[in-house]
């Protein structure tokens, strides 16, 4: 009875322990739109096994002492404001993307405006409309045990990018 008791305590411990242990996938599925109007599906995920410790970037798997807090993507405006380039979405400049990781959609979009707006773009988080005020905006992706925790993004506004 005693070895019962103590393979029960084990197999209890042992599923416990690997509930604690928190891992995730997300695809990141998105895509591309280049200046020639073709569009391309890409793939740009994370991932996290704590048990390895093993944190996933688009496709490499890097060793990591715990989850990070975040991960910033660039996206640079191109000098004449016409396209952009993001790294990990693709090798050259693009026109436009939509991609979505976990429960996050970002948008980046060309539109026509009354008033001058930085290359004309608009980037919609989660139905939330921004606009470039930089040349350069960081979209940083905050994660938790569980996955993305949020998105956020810096060197934008919400005002049109015409205040100065």
């Amino acid at each position: 009875m005693n070895n019962i008791f103590k393979l029960g305590l084990f197999l209890t411990t042992l599923s416990f322990s690997s509930s604690v242990l928190a891992n995730f996938d997300l695809a990141g599925k998105g895509v591309v739109t280049y200046p020639t109007g073709i569009s391309k599906n890409f793939d740009f995920g994370f991932g996290w096994q704590a048990t390895n410790k093993k944190f996933r970037i688009g496709k490499k798997a890097y060793s990591m002492s715990q989850l990070p807090e975040s991960y910033s993507i660039a996206l640079t405006l191109s000098k004449d404001e016409t396209r952009v380039w993001i790294q990990e979405f693709n090798a050259g400049y693009i026109e436009s993307f939509e991609w979505k990781i976990g429960n996050n959609t970002l948008k980046l979009a060309k539109r026509s405006f009354n008033s001058p707006v930085k290359g004309n773009y608009i980037l919609t988080l989660n139905k939330v409309d921004y606009f470039l005020s930089r040349n350069n905006v960081s979209i940083d992706v905050y994660f938790e045990e569980s996955g993305v925790k949020y998105v956020r993004l810096d060197g934008v506004t919400r005002n049109m990018g015409t205040k100065k």
